[in-house]
């Protein structure tokens, strides 16, 4: 049995459900099938009960998991050892996360890196709501690496992969009135305050002249800066204010008084990895190359 197949099996054995097999191993459903279906052919008798609704081992498909299971496992802890301690990645890597949401999105691959690099010690850590870059550029930072919303021009930042893409939601109070819209648009920004973190966005974020306007032309007007997520979320439920956000707010940041609308024809946001250029290390290079999609 080739590698790449018996962890397949594996973790199909484990999820029961081809899609999200295929999805933690980053490859296609098809890929997923042809697998199963070669191994299948070479033992002679199915693995899986598989219907449009449900996915079972059979009796042989247990026998085989207990068997390979815990020598694959073996297999996989010393070979990843043997690439920490072949390239050095030992020791810690702290990566900060300006929305600490991220993490849990990105749990799959977080994981991944941990069980190809054990000897290094990943630390996940949320930055400064007001100033993500802080911890990164400080003379003793307290983060090796940074997920934040790209774009990104710093100087001396280099710009790593794209690690998440998310479309847009505006964040209202219950009681606004826009809150019993299905969608938005930008215009509607133009509607009322529109709040936002303490720190001045950056100038490649808001191209001059200011101030802000819709594609339409209106003039949006920005509220007073805040220094947290939760004075934020706050202001938006006590009616001061309206918020763009990235999607997965409605999901972690749920409030009894604000409603998530989504937008209608408005770019997705992306979420990158970066980090200072002169602090590069094999840990983060390592990390960027796990962890890229």
């Amino acid at each position: 049995m080739e590698g790449r197949d018996a962890e397949i099996f594996l973790m199909l054995a484990e999820e029961l459900h081809f899609g999200r097999t295929a999805e933690r191993l980053f490859v296609s459903q098809a890929r997923v099938s042809q697998s199963i279906k070669k191994l299948e052919r070479r033992i002679g008798a199915p693995l899986f009960e598989r219907t449009s609704r449900h996915v079972a081992l059979t009796a042989i498909g247990r026998q085989l998991y207990r068997d390979i299971a815990p020598a694959y496992r073996q297999i996989e802890r010393g070979l990843a050892r043997a690439i920490s301690a072949g390239r050095g990645i030992r020791g810690v890597l702290r990566v900060g996360c300006e929305a600490p949401a991220i993490a849990e999105l990105l749990a799959e691959p977080l994981d991944v890196f941990r069980r190809r690099y054990p000897e290094c010690q990943l630390q996940i850590r949320e930055v400064d709501f007001s100033d993500p870059f802080r911890m990164l550029r400080d003379t003793e930072p307290e983060v090796d690496a940074l997920i934040t919303l790209l774009p990104v021009d710093e100087p001396e930042i280099t710009i790593g992969p794209v690690l998440l893409t998310e479309p847009m939601v505006l964040a209202v109070s219950g009681r606004h009135r826009l809150a019993g819209r299905d969608s938005v648009t930008l215009e509607d920004l133009a509607s009322d305050t529109v709040l936002r973190a303490a720190h001045p966005p950056p100038p490649y974020w808001v191209p001059p002249p200011l101030p802000w306007h819709t594609p339409g032309g209106a003039e949006v007007r920005r509220g007073q800066p805040v220094d947290t997520f939760q004075e934020l979320m706050l202001m938006v439920s006590a009616g001061r204010g309206i918020c763009p956000l990235a999607a997965h707010a409605e999901r972690y940041f749920a409030r009894p008084n604000v409603v998530y609308l989504p937008f209608r024809e408005t770019p997705s946001v992306d979420w990158g990895l970066v980090w200072v250029s002169s602090a590069e290390t094999e840990r983060i290079r390592a990390f960027a190359d796990t962890v890229r999609p």
